[in-house]
Order: C-alpha cells, then sequence, then structure tokens
C-alpha cells in the first residue's frame, strides 16, 4: 500500500511524545512531504521540566522539520479531559490553517488522560481525513499495530538522535536506545524488515486506482 499526502500533520500531548511514537517514520520523510508537528502542552507549570521546549525545538530540528513547522501550546498537563471543548476548537483551526491529508495521533490503547482526550477531540476534528495512532509505550496498554512502516538503519539512528535531545530524560527507561531499537525490531519482524514502526488506523480515507 502506498501512502500519498503534501501535508502530513503528527499530534501529541506532550514534548517527546511524537518523537516516542514517531520518530522512525518522520526521520525518512523530510524530503517526500510537508511535515507539521503539533505538541498540545510544554509541560513548563513543572519546575523540574523547564529545559523541555529548547529539548523539543532541538529534537524536532535534528528530525530535519523546519521551526516553522513545530507548534507547542500551553494547554495544562493532566487537565486535557476537562479542556475537552478548547483543545477541539484549538484542533479545528489547525485543520483550517494545515489541511492535513494525514494525521497521527495516540493510540486508543493509551490510558494517560492528555493523551485518549487528544485521540477523542483529533477524530472529531478531523473527519474526513486518515487518522493514525502512535504507541509511547510507558503508557500504553494493550497495543498492537496493524500497520506497519519498514524503515532502515538510518531511520532508526534519526530517533535516537532526536530522543538523545531530551537531556531532562536521559535516565527515564523509556528512553533506553537498546528499549527504542528493541520495539523497532519487534515491529520490522512483523512485516519481514530489519526495522518497523507500527500504528494504528483509527480511520481509514482511500479511493482505489
Amino acid at each position: 500500500m502506498q501512502f500519498s499526502g503534501k501535508r502530513i500533520c503528527f499530534i501529541g500531548a506532550h514534548p517527546d511524545d511524537i518523537e516516542l511514537g514517531c520518530g522512525g517514520l518522520i526521520s525518512s520523510l523530510p524530503d517526500k512531504t510537508n511535515l507539521f508537528c503539533v505538541t498540545l502542552s510544554d509541560n513548563q507549570r513543572n519546575p523540574s521540566l523547564s529545559n523541555l521546549v529548547v529539548e523539543h525545538q532541538a529534537s524536532m530540528k535534528s528530525l530535519g522539520i523546519p521551526a516553522s513547522q513545530v507548534i507547542l501550546e500551553q494547554f495544562e498537563t493532566r487537565k486535557f479531559p476537562s479542556l475537552r471543548q478548547g483543545i477541539l476548537e484549538y484542533l479545528i483551526k489547525i485543520g483550517r490553517e494545515i489541511k492535513p491529508d494525514i494525521v497521527f495521533v495516540h493510540t486508543r490503547a493509551d490510558l494517560h488522560q492528555d493523551h485518549n482526550t487528544v485521540t477523542d477531540e483529533a477524530l472529531r476534528a478531523f473527519r474526513g481525513v486518515t487518522v493514525l495512532g502512535f504507541d509511547v509505550i510507558r503508557s500504553s496498554y494493550g497495543f498492537f499495530p496493524n500497520l506497519l512502516v519498514p524503515l532502515q538503519e538510518i531511520h532508526l539512528a534519526g530517533k535516537l538522535a532526536a530522543l538523545s535531545q531530551y537531556l531532562t530524560y536521559a535516565g527515564k527507561y523509556y528512553f533506553d536506545p537498546d528499549l527504542t531499537r528493541s520495539i523497532l525490531v519487534r515491529y520490522g519482524a512483523l512485516c519481514e524488515s530489519k526495522y518497523a514502526e507500527g500504528f494504528e488506523t483509527l480511520r481509514m480515507i482511500g479511493n482505489f486506482s
């Protein structure tokens, strides 16, 4: 199956979500299409995370995303369910401005309240658009991909380089390069490739040709 899209939008709740879930795919795409990355919370109400904005910008730069196409908003972390209407209206606005052909959001198997709120509201905001779910391993429960994207060593390296920009999270188990590699190896085995990232098809819009 060949996907086509002039504009692809990745939407995450917090800095690092997009890179953890889609970093390998993004590393393979900058010369193929227009990429936009939208993160809804900058996590700046937590003083221990004060470096996250700079680290997120460095991470996106390492993946080849122009700064003008990286959006970092200020919805309050862990309060997304109570901010649902505002998030919906913001995503509708993003849809009108970016006009994406494909949207990536959190998988429905994610237990984090912010993550699943983003997914619910994205499905409402982007009607008529293909929506695919990515996995953030630390907060998922029961994720199994039904869309696999084969990747190469260079794309794994790109993902690891992006994640390495987050010095704030350097000691977290889910930033361990060996864990990241093992996940891509596992999904690669499912599609007879050395590496792959896996996604969930939340809504597929397509034409036969």
